[in-house]
């Protein structure tokens, strides 16, 4: 099977979020299994050093933009996977982020940027690049990949199309004349299409024309069909719910890993996990000048500081968590208010409080090896990585049950203690007094020695691997092929708008 995944970041190429993770580990993992995969990326400023692209393998014109674009080919770091980048140095050789300015502001003209790359991925998937090569299935990826599917609907012996959703609440919603603007087909402007109340919406376009939708977590796929989690949104994905999917996305756990991590003090497994544990909390207090004290439990967290993660209620329980006798080390960076709050709780409590504002990856690894519990009361979190991180480093995890999280942590009870499947601490009101409960309920557990180890080993057994979403994903990958063929005769943009008559939110009532 050929496989052309299309995502606007890789690791070890380019990461802001989440996705980075997931583009760069399951293509290797699919490959793994058979799969042929092609990754296709912009030309970001740097991109071409960190892939090795050093050869052009096409040139074309993308007439809509009055531009001509060039596809370079290098490979995805040690994996080898073959790398395509879209080298439109206007739009993609700058300096910031992928997304934004070096001052954090969104770059204006993002739609076009995204739009473009839209089209020279449909231009490879339907071998109009000269590349020889035409894949079975396009794998699109948020927003930024969200034309997509749509541009492809309307095309003669196009790929099977899947779209995965990692975060519903960044939707590429644009003004409405930007669709003018872009020359987009005119068949794709309705509600059923990429009109969303007026406004321009990428993500749309993978939601609404998609042969098969997946989003990384199953209990997330039935969140996002709710207006709690929906965005507006709810009604259409209630409707195409039967091509929606909840994939978990995996670990690389040649990467965090305790076995092998080099960046700890001391390496340890489930057996020796009593010895290394503690060396390691050593460590992590010695560097933040912590008292080297055993009993207390010392709780991390590792986060982008912004209300989604729910760093805003942590703030709100500390006088009561300290309280407790706990240590906290926080490392991230978001909002300024939260990281001038959390400055200032360091400051007024040295010896239970320590922050790194920045993102260090050695110290993440340090945190998931020396912390007693890991802290995620997010709001909503469509998988998280952290909590499964944490689990193989024997971390026990203490988090909201929501998304991913509630499909990774089993709550620790006298009950789930006794069968062996406790493995953290879940809390259901995102609220200041649910947290501090919870952390209570943890640190008493804390206590009886036997069964927080036990706790402990229980979380280290979990695999949470690639290779078995990796798996799911090739099911999913012939299911959608199965689907285009049904579609294909015949196919064009208004026979698939009509197929989502009643995609458009404002019709929600009508197919709840």
């Amino acid at each position: 099977m050929k496989i052309l995944f299309a995502t606007s970041e890789a690791l070890p190429l380019i990461k802001t979020g989440g996705l980075a993770d997931v583009s760069g580990s399951l293509p290797p993992a699919l490959r793994a299994l058979g799969a042929e995969v092609r990754l296709i990326l912009p030309a970001y400023r740097g991109m071409a050093m960190a892939a090795d692209a050093r050869e052009v393998v096409s040139a074309f014109p993308v007439e809509e933009h009055d531009m001509e674009v060039r596809l370079l080919e290098g490979h995805l770091g040690e994996s080898g996977i073959p790398v395509w980048l879209v080298d439109a140095p206007s739009l993609f050789d700058r300096p910031g982020g992928p997304y934004a300015d070096p001052k954090g502001r969104d770059w204006p003209d993002n739609a076009g940027r995204f739009a473009l790359f839209a089209r020279a991925i449909c231009a490879v998937a339907l071998d109009h690049a000269w590349l020889d090569w035409k894949p079975d299935v396009v794998h699109a990826n948020d927003w930024q990949t969200g034309l997509v599917p749509a541009l492809l609907a309307g095309a003669d012996q196009r790929p099977a199309t899947l779209f995965t959703i990692h975060n519903l609440a960044y939707q590429g919603l644009f003004p409405g004349e930007t669709f003018t603007q872009l020359h987009l087909p005119a068949e794709l402007w309705s509600p059923n299409g990429l009109e969303f109340y007026g406004r321009l919406s990428f993500i749309k376009g993978g939601l609404a024309f998609a042969d098969r939708l997946t989003t990384v977590s199953p209990t997330y796929a039935r969140e996002i069909c709710t207006p709690e989690y929906g965005y507006g949104l709810e009604g259409l994905l209630q409707y195409r719910s039967h091509v929606l999917h909840g994939v978990l996305n995996g670990v690389d756990y040649s990467v965090w890993s305790p076995e092998n991590d080099p960046f700890i003090r001391r390496r340890y497994t489930p057996r020796n996990v009593v010895i290394g544990k503690p060396d390691n909390k050593r460590a992590l207090q010695e560097r933040f000048g912590l008292p080297l004290r055993r009993e207390p439990p010392l709780i991390g967290m590792v986060s982008r500081l912004v209300s989604q993660k729910g760093i805003d209620l942590v703030l709100e329980a500390l006088p009561g968590l300290l309280e407790l006798g706990i240590q906290l080390v926080v490392v991230g960076t978001g909002e300024r208010r939260f990281e001038e709050a959390l400055r200032e709780a360091a400051a007024a409590h040295p010896r239970q409080v320590a922050v790194h504002i920045g993102y260090d990856e050695a110290l993440a690894h340090q945190v998931e090896a020396g912390a007693d519990m890991f802290l995620m009361p997010s709001r909503f979190e469509p998988c998280g990585m952290n909590q499964m991180y944490s689990l193989r480093y024997g971390t026990v995890p203490i988090v909201r049950q929501t998304g991913g999280l509630a499909d990774t942590v089993v709550d620790t009870n006298p009950e789930t203690v006794r069968d062996g499947s406790a493995t953290g601490f879940l809390f259901r009101p995102s609220t200041a007094q649910a947290l501090r409960i919870t952390v209570q309920r943890a640190v008493e557990w804390f206590g009886r020695r036997s069964a927080w180890r036990a706790v402990m080993r229980a979380g280290m057994r979990q695999d949470f691997s690639w290779e078995r979403s990796a798996r799911t994903y090739l099911k999913l990958y012939r299911l959608a092929m199965e689907d285009r063929n049904r579609k294909r005769d015949p196919l064009r943009w208004q026979a698939a708008a009509e197929g989502n008559s009643l995609s458009d939110p404002r019709h929600a009532d009508t197919h709840s």
